[in-house]
């Protein structure tokens, strides 16, 4: 019996897997269906990691990690949740999605004014994207967003990419549709599958450091001062907060407790999209744990200001993870005192309190955000 020795195997990106068998005996194996790992440059993007709380009336950090709903111009405020999905949710739920980041519509009874916006963003560090592998000045090097969304209400919706922060001199955006595939709004209720490949352009820079890189968007509405009828989409442009994304209908604005929600959200080096990378919960909590630490204490765990020296106690915190950078703290305490000196870095923190008592004191609770 013969047997074939496979030289290389070529992990391709190709349609189906392919074995070349060459004149001398040798062949070539190219695998399709091996995923490589660490491959999402977004956190958190099946919804599982909510540190902060899983429900809030609140624009900005309130409910899922690294995810923030940012809004403006509101007659009422709307409801930004970590929503537990079930087998009726067809589409992600066969996926393996157990979360989504959901958001309830107020009542806004003025309607739509122009400067009236609710947008859900993730910013990605500089050096991720400088070191992910894609050759972001070459049109031919491909990004390629993917994710599940889902509207109460049938109407049409954009995603958005920009570089470093918005209005810096050498900020470029890029804007897509969200729609049925054929240009046309989402169907109300239907959880749809949204895939978009993003080239790269000469244009495009970025640092390798810990600043803000690449900010992915999702606009649910944005007022007409955001907006132009003749906006181009699908390529980069220099940044213009008056020129975001095409006009776009306010039906999903106007629509009390309008609801809209996004799951299995995916950002790859890739000319396609490839299956959601699930990550474990632990493996999640650990890189949103780099952005915001959340610390609740009991008498016999946290950390003591055991020392009594002249009035003072002392305490560190040492960090599970190195945070992007040293991160402002909101801390509480067991019993009342008064900060003497407080610092902090990327690894630890450090308390001096002014106390007089020998009586043993600790935190009870602390947070900790290094959010871009």
């Amino acid at each position: 019996m013969s047997t074939l020795k496979v030289n290389t195997i070529r992990h391709t990106g190709a349609s189906s897997d392919a074995v070349t068998l060459a004149s001398d005996g040798s062949c070539t194996a190219d695998i399709t269906n091996l995923p490589p790992g660490n491959r999402n440059l977004i956190i958190n993007g099946a919804m599982q990691v909510a540190q902060r709380g899983t429900t809030t009336t609140n624009s900005g950090y309130y409910t899922l990690d690294r995810f923030k709903m940012q809004s403006g111009g509101k007659d009422a405020n709307m409801t930004t949740a970590q929503h537990s999905l079930t087998s009726s949710d067809t589409g992600p739920w066969a996926k393996g999605f157990r979360k989504s980041f959901h958001i309830t519509n107020g009542d806004q009874t003025s309607g739509a004014g122009g400067d009236d916006f609710v947008e859900i963003y993730q910013y990605i560090e500089d050096q991720n994207i400088s070191n992910s592998g894609w050759d972001y000045t070459s049109s031919s090097s491909k990004l390629t967003i993917s994710f599940w969304v889902k509207s109460s209400v049938s109407d049409k919706f954009y995603g958005f990419l920009y570089t470093n922060q918005a209005g810096a001199g050498d900020s470029k955006m890029y804007s897509y549709a969200i729609d049925n595939g054929s240009g046309g709004s989402l169907a109300a209720n239907t959880w749809t599958k949204i895939t978009h490949t993003v080239p790269g352009d000469s244009s495009l820079t970025f640092n390798n450091d810990n600043t803000n890189g690449l900010g992915f968007g999702i606009i649910i509405f944005n007022g007409v001062n955001m907006t132009t009828p003749g906006h181009t989409l699908n390529t980069w442009t220099a940044w213009d907060s008056a020129d975001k994304i095409p006009d776009i209908s306010n039906t999903w604005w106007n629509t009390d407790d309008a609801t809209f929600e996004i799951t299995g959200v995916q950002l790859e080096v890739s000319d396609h999209a490839t299956e959601f990378e699930h990550r474990s919960y632990g493996d999640e909590l650990a890189r949103c744990q780099r952005y915001f630490l959340k610390r609740i204490y009991t008498d016999s765990i946290g950390p003591y200001f055991c020392q009594y020296i002249d009035t003072h106690r002392f305490a560190h915190e040492f960090f599970p993870c190195t945070m992007r950078t040293a991160p402002s703290i909101t801390a509480t305490f067991t019993r009342s005192s008064t900060a003497y000196k407080t610092s902090q870095d990327h690894a630890k923190f450090y308390t001096d309190l002014a106390y007089n008592s020998s009586t043993q004191a600790n935190m009870s609770s602390a947070e900790y955000s290094a959010e871009l």
